[in-house]
């Protein structure tokens, strides 16, 4: 009930949605420590695989996560997303050099942050060569408290443009982690992994997703994870995260400033919930991608002032990428 009433918030809110939304109000303005009773543990649900029955659909003996913030976030219409999600990657012109290994994107509406999201995905123009069939999708959850991280049981996750398999095998591989929780409850209304998919469905040729939802959890155990699903080159690990919320346009762009300088010297503690929300989710990359020797390089870095909106009250919006040496022959 009370994701339902987070959900109709979201939806309801004038100041939330001006064609496509900058990111709920709901979200943003309660963020990380959301006012529900809703803490999802192990013991408080029923049965392996605990869901919210209206939020997901059964097709051909498959459990589907349908889209959630499709006509909203980004458009409904499979020919209109799709012109939309190319037309951003074709206003990036910059060659990047190194294969991708992993990304951090924003998550607003495209209107607002699809030109950053793109700069980061851009990246993966040529990931044909490197072979990119797994996707570790990891953000912040908005709509419901949860202790721990949050894999779902769902068998696919769908979008306007089509289904992308969830990779239970992998995520098997970290089920016996005590912070790790199986539930879609997290997963049904939350837009921070969704908007991020019809940009892989764009570029990748066939991948399947490990959807990763973070709440009440620390960056070492970000880090945990991420180590266990670190893999090879068949392996894209994306953060998802926006950067400060509703402050002034200057206010912002000083505080994302110092966000940006921190993550592109792998400052993971510095990072908190008034830089990021997803920090928790940035500062686990950091930690697992410094033991890799990888560091961040800037892509992108703006705010709702700079794409659409009044200056006033802005979101910071950054796009950043790790890449590995190519395999020597």
């Amino acid at each position: 009930m009370q994701l339902a009433i987070a959900r109709a918030d979201v939806a309801l809110n004038p100041a939330v949605f001006h064609g496509m939304p900058v990111a709920s109000e709901f979200a943003l303005n309660r963020l990380i420590h959301v006012p529900t009773d809703l803490c999802l543990r192990n013991p408080v649900l029923s049965g392996d695989r605990a869901t919210a029955q209206q939020d997901v659909i059964e097709f051909e003996n498959m459990v589907i996560r349908p889209p959630a913030v499709a006509g909203q976030f980004y458009p409904g219409n499979p020919d209109c997303l799709q012109k939309q999600v190319s037309d951003l990657l074709a206003s990036i012109t910059t060659p990047i050099k190194g294969i991708p290994k992993a990304l951090i994107a924003p998550h607003a509406g495209y209107l607002y942050s699809g030109v950053v999201a793109a700069a980061a995905f851009a990246t993966l123009r040529n990931s044909v060569q490197t072979a990119i069939t797994r996707v570790v999708l990891i953000g912040p959850a908005h709509y419901a408290r949860v202790c721990g991280i949050a894999a779902p049981t769902v068998d696919a996750f769908e979008t306007p443009l089509g289904r992308v398999p969830v990779d239970a095998e992998a995520l098997s591989g970290i089920a016996d982690l005590p912070f790790v929780i199986r539930a879609d409850a997290p997963h049904s209304p939350e837009h921070a992994l969704e908007v991020e998919l019809p940009f892989l469905q764009t570029l990748l040729s066939s991948f399947q997703v490990m959807p990763l939802l973070v709440g009440d959890v620390t960056p070492q155990e970000i880090a945990q994870v991420l180590r266990r699903l670190w893999g090879g080159p068949e392996t894209l690990i994306v953060v998802s995260s926006d950067l400060s919320h509703y402050h002034d346009y200057e206010t912002a762009r000083r505080m994302d400033a110092a966000t940006a300088a921190a993550i592109e010297r792998g400052d993971w503690a510095s990072l908190g919930p008034n830089q990021a929300c997803g920090c928790q989710a940035v500062a686990g990359l950091l930690l697992e991608a410094g033991r890799h020797g990888l560091k961040a390089r800037r892509l992108s870095l703006c705010n709702s002032g700079d794409t659409e909106g009044s200056r006033d009250r802005v979101v910071g919006y950054g796009a950043w990428l790790f890449t590995q040496s190519a395999p020597q022959s």
